[in-house]
């Protein structure tokens, strides 16, 4: 129990020293509405240096809950915010800018464009025409990064776009289906590409965003059922006063289920880590049932890998027990160059978490109450 407590003070001291603390508390002012300024507060402490402080009070998207409607899969939807927010820093300075959901694509702009941007298809087209015309578009996703002035106004510093393309294209048809279609990586790219274009030269013509530089990245969503999240594939800076999109870039980001084929065809020596971890839990502790792993690879070199081991408890000291062999096994088997997270859970609740920074050599414990 002392062995615990005592991590779960590290765990206390780690949070705590990744609060950045500059010198005071910022007051700033929307710099839209000149005659009558829009007061704001940046708070003083920032999470670390990579990650955006925001802008308060909160301003929720204006196309808040759109996204929900719109991408099938949940994980896909975290993936997308949070994978957006992550290229924007190669753009966008933490340090210099803040965060702010988007506030100039409203719910009706959106759903506008999607629908103007997939092909449109009468109610009775038959199933050939429709595997002819698939819908590539699924959401477009805006993120606001402001900067502020001498004076403490607060203005808009650039825009990121988050396109979100289907990877597998459901319909029905005729009465029946649905039916399945397959959208060929290529294909994608080649209509985001066009998309992407067609949504420039509108944000263009729109009150003040004409100067605003605007990074987009093309996601690639992953099938409905799918277990693991799809992934960013392409990307793109269009300068302010540009309505040109062109000079594309590839990103080279994949998410990979462990145990599965494709992960020991890809990651073999991760597969087989995250197996043997398994393997270990299997022999000691009679209610576990398996695991479930999501690599995260960026030029196929593992940034982040979660685990998530569903097990039934009946007991304190059971949680306990378990999480100790766990931390052990972790100390012993996985590789401290990338993040790691272990979440155990039953199925009431969370149960506890081990985690470990890349290039951390002791893992963090907490166990939940």
């Amino acid at each position: 129990m002392k062995k615990i407590s005592t991590l779960l003070l590290c765990t206390l001291l780690f949070i705590t020293g990744c609060v950045q603390n500059s010198n005071e508390e910022e007051v700033l002012q929307n710099d839209e509405d000149i005659a009558e300024p829009e007061t704001s507060i940046v708070p003083s402490y920032q999470l670390s240096d990579e990650n955006y402080r925001m802008i308060l009070p909160y301003k929720t998207s204006e196309a808040r809950g759109v996204i929900v409607n719109q991408m099938a899969n949940r994980i896909d939807i975290d993936e997308m915010e949070e994978g957006l927010r992550r290229l924007s820093k190669e753009v966008y300075d933490p340090e210099e800018l803040y965060f702010q959901e988007g506030q100039y694509l409203d719910s009706s702009t959106i759903f506008t464009w999607i629908d103007e941007l997939n092909p449109v298809l009468n109610e009775d087209a038959n199933i050939e025409t429709h595997r002819d015309n698939p819908r590539y578009l699924s959401h477009i996703l805006e993120q606001n990064y402001m900067k502020h002035n001498e004076d403490q106004s607060v203005e808009l510093a650039g825009i990121s776009l988050g396109i979100a393309m289907k990877s597998v294209y459901r319909f029905t048809a005729e009465g029946v289906g649905p039916f399945y279609e397959d959208i060929p990586k290529e294909e994608m790219l080649s209509e985001g590409n066009k998309i992407a274009q067609a949504i420039v030269q509108q944000i263009r013509e729109m009150e003040g965003l004409t100067e605003v530089p605007i990074m987009i990245a093309l996601y690639q969503e992953e099938e409905q059922a799918s277990p693991v999240p799809g992934n960013f594939v392409a990307k793109v800076n269009v300068p302010g006063g540009s309505s040109s999109v062109d000079g594309w870039e590839s990103i080279n980001e994949e998410n990979i289920l462990f145990p599965s084929d494709e992960g020991r065809e890809k990651y073999y020596d991760d597969h087989e880590i995250v197996s043997s971890f398994g393997t270990e839990i299997s022999q000691f502790f009679p209610n576990y049932v398996g695991l479930i792993g999501e690599g995260f690879y960026i030029d196929e070199e593992l940034q982040k890998l979660t685990i998530e081991v569903p097990i039934e408890f009946y007991g304190k000291a059971e949680v306990l027990g378990f999480t100790q062999y766990a931390y052990g096994l972790v100390q012993e088997m996985f590789p401290n160059y990338y993040d790691l997270e272990i979440n155990i859970t039953s199925s009431q609740k969370m149960e506890s978490l081990i985690y470990r920074d890349g290039g951390d050599e002791t893992p963090t414990v907490h166990i939940f109450d």
